[in-house]
């Protein structure tokens, strides 16, 4: 996650609307899938991460509640903690924060962070 103080003070003047917000939830879900493999290939069976991903698009839609993505995005987390290779922990936090997005914008970014830490780790293996 970014440490830079100029970052985190931007972050906390920028105030985005409800669109700009599901515009930031999509982002996030499209970072995330693309790690989703990572996760996959460790724990083929749970779901999870996946149903955060699809949570934050539902969000979108206007097809959940907010808790509801926020109760998927816990779940992925959850899996994070149950994943065992930091690839995978990496991929299901991504997708959780992408989730989390409908709750505070501000998620996407640790989303898009988790998914590049991801993506780094696999490729160095």
């Amino acid at each position: 996650m970014v440490r830079d103080s100029r970052l985190r003070q931007f972050k906390n003047q920028m105030k985005p609307d409800k669109q700009d917000q599901k515009t930031l939830a999509l982002r996030a879900a499209d970072c995330a899938e693309r790690v989703l493999p990572y996760f996959k290939k460790e724990r083929p069976k749970d779901d999870r991460p996946k149903k955060a991903i699809v949570a934050a698009r539902a969000w979108v839609r206007g097809k959940i509640t907010v808790g509801q993505a926020r109760t998927a995005a816990l779940a992925s987390h959850a899996a994070a903690r149950a994943a065992k290779t930091p690839a995978a922990i990496a991929a299901a936090r991504a997708a959780g924060h992408a989730a989390a997005t409908a709750h505070v914008a501000g998620h996407a970014t640790h989303a898009a962070s988790y998914a590049s830490k991801a993506a780094s780790i696999q490729t160095t293996f």
